[in-house]
């Protein structure tokens, strides 16, 4: 797993520097268009509903990766998306929010929905085997690794994961690539530009 681990962080750092060669918008938001796959995915909501990319299709996706049990990157990039659909407006119903578990022991489609339902927006909670996670995950160059449990606590542990957010136009192709400490305004402005061009 640590070989795995080096391997996907350093296709991550390449594309980040391949990424950032490219047009870019304002800041720090890259154009990923040709560098990364459409979106496409096979994944365990709750209710045991079973989603791919076709539930999305005319909607504008912003995914991310992470797990309901972290402590900071998570529940922060969670409010910053919560606010940029908030600031939509009406445009909000044309946007979801996608957060995919790298933590399928702990997290259920129940627990990641009621993780997501706390901050208000258009989001669904998204997991599934190891295998499917992996998949996923190697898609879009996405690096993770479940840390070592605890003595005596097998629940604890931490998952250590690459943080950005991923920007999916109303056809499914990938277009931005922001990361998770750009402010609210930049990616706000991402959504906008993605929707005006739908």
């Amino acid at each position: 797993m640590p070989k795995l681990f080096r391997f996907l962080s350093g296709l991550a750092a390449a594309l980040v520097l391949c990424t950032s060669a490219a047009a870019q918008t304002d800041a720090t938001l890259h154009k990923i268009r040709g560098f990364l796959p459409d979106l496409q995915f096979t994944l365990e909501g709750a209710g045991g509903k079973t989603y791919t990319q076709e539930d999305f299709k005319g909607k504008t996706v912003l995914l991310f990766f992470g797990y309901a049990s972290c402590p900071d990157v998570c529940p922060t990039t969670m409010a910053q998306l919560t606010q940029v659909v908030r600031e939509l407006g009406d445009a909000a119903e044309k946007v979801r929010i996608l957060f995919i578990s790298v933590d399928p022991h702990r997290d259920t489609p129940e627990v990641l929905q009621a993780y997501v339902d706390a901050f208000e927006g258009n989001a669904i909670g998204l997991t599934g085997t190891e295998k499917q996670i992996a998949d996923v995950a190697r898609r879009y160059r996405v690096a993770y690794q479940i840390e070592k449990p605890k003595p005596n606590a097998p629940e604890v542990y931490d998952v250590a994961h690459s943080r950005g957010v991923y920007f999916f136009d109303e056809k499914g192709r990938a277009r931005f690539l922001a990361p998770d400490t750009e402010s609210v305004e930049v990616l706000k402005s991402g959504v906008e530009q993605l929707l005006k061009q739908g």
